[in-house]
């Protein structure tokens, strides 16, 4: 299996890196990552560089093709799940970690200790609404705590604020927008908020002035992670 990391974690998030190996290495998984690794497309092509995403995409296929890919951040699921295969008719073989947890702790390969936190989630639009996924996710929080829900959740979700090149392009209406959505988490007053990609991260925490913090999943496995 590769995992496959993605820009931003694999430069700007690397606690996310470093907490999805050591989900793998303690449920058995055999796994790769690319010491070349390229950019899926994604920033590309949101943004309008459709020649030069076309160009990095013929790049990647013969890297993708032959494997199974494992990614956390749910920008680079959306690309390689549907982009590539809406562009090039390639359907790649590609997971979000939030799925192979699930799978893993179904399987009983990822033992995890349940708390009482409260862990609300923010559902990325690449993962959401792009890809209707919605319930591995919560499925993971409730393995660890108590699952609360903001209003707007699922596919009424806020955006974060970032994607689509709006926080390169326009930080403050970037900053707006992830500062309303940390409102909303603010509102049910929880121990722990969580989210499955690498933007969202950034960009929600981004905003954060009060010591909270704004989690990936796999780094919240990691705090219930039940080694023995």
């Amino acid at each position: 299996m590769l995992y496959y990391r993605g820009c931003v974690i694999r430069e700007k998030l690397t606690d996310v890196e470093a907490a999805t190996r050591k989900i793998l290495k303690s449920s058995g998984i055999d796994y790769k990552v690319l010491t070349d690794e390229k950019c899926c497309g994604s920033f590309l092509l949101r943004t309008g560089f459709f020649d030069d995403a076309v160009e990095l995409i013929k790049s990647n296929i013969n890297v993708f093709k032959k494997e199974k890919i494992l990614v956390s951040c749910a920008g680079c699921y959306r690309t390689l799940k549907k982009d590539y295969k809406d562009l090039f008719g390639i359907e790649l073989d590609v997971v979000h970690s939030s799925e192979f947890f699930q799978d893993l702790i179904e399987s009983s390969k990822l033992n995890l200790k349940k708390t009482s936190a409260s862990i609300t989630y923010h559902d990325p639009c690449h993962l959401g609404r792009h890809s209707n996924q919605y319930d591995a996710p919560r499925f993971i929080v409730n393995q660890l705590g108590n699952l609360v829900e903001m209003d707007k959740n699922r596919e009424n979700a806020r955006c974060c604020g970032s994607g689509g090149g709006v926080r390169s392009s326009y930080p403050e209406i970037s900053e707006e927008i992830a500062s309303r959505r940390m409102e909303d988490a603010e509102k049910i007053n929880v121990d722990i908020i969580c989210t499955a990609c690498s933007f969202c991260n950034l960009n929600l925490n981004s905003v954060c002035k009060k010591g909270e913090k704004v989690y990936d999943l796999s780094e919240i496995i990691l705090m219930g992670l039940d080694d023995e």
